[in-house]
């Protein structure tokens, strides 16, 4: 991986909550495909929920009620048409309500219970490849110069079979 060698040595050296450090554990994120897996998720059961479904109503009557007002001939440009028609929705500010509220339905639910677990997770695996990668440096130094590492839990064994 890209992120590898240089991304991660350099992240080690950056204090929580660096813009730069920010931007590797996103694009992190991102390679995991975390960003896919939520949005997949959220629009399996969009559909399902009370918000959308007004909306959805909301705006099929808005267009209802648009083009019944329009006189249509075929000179007319349907571009032009359907940009006027775009515009009347977006200043109606029936989309930016009803899209918070969606917002409300789908996603809030999934943030602690779904997402942040995934998102530590990953944090928590990018942050240890820091740590891995920076104990070679540090192999040069005597057992009182080594820098505190958390203690590994010992790995469990089960019966031998030959």
């Amino acid at each position: 991986m890209a992120e590898g060698s240089s991304g991660s040595a350099s992240a080690a050296n950056l204090p929580p909550g660096d813009p730069q450090l920010i931007a590797m554990i996103v694009e992190h994120l991102k390679n995991r495909g975390l960003f896919d897996e939520f949005r997949r998720d959220c629009l399996a059961d969009v559909d399902t929920k009370p918000a959308y479904q007004n909306l959805r109503q909301k705006v099929d009557n808005f267009v209802t009620t648009h083009l019944s007002t329009q006189d249509w001939n075929p000179s007319n440009n349907k571009n032009q048409m359907r940009n006027g028609l775009r515009q009347s929705v977006v200043q109606s500010g029936m989309m930016e309500s009803g899209v918070d509220r969606i917002i409300t339905q789908v996603v809030d639910p999934k943030l602690n219970h779904t997402f942040r677990p995934h998102i530590e997770t990953a944090i928590h695996d990018f942050l240890s490849g820091d740590r891995r990668e920076e104990n070679p440096s540090n192999s040069n130094l005597t057992p009182s110069e080594q820098p505190e590492q958390p203690e590994a839990p010992a790995p469990v064994t089960g019966p031998q079979t030959p």
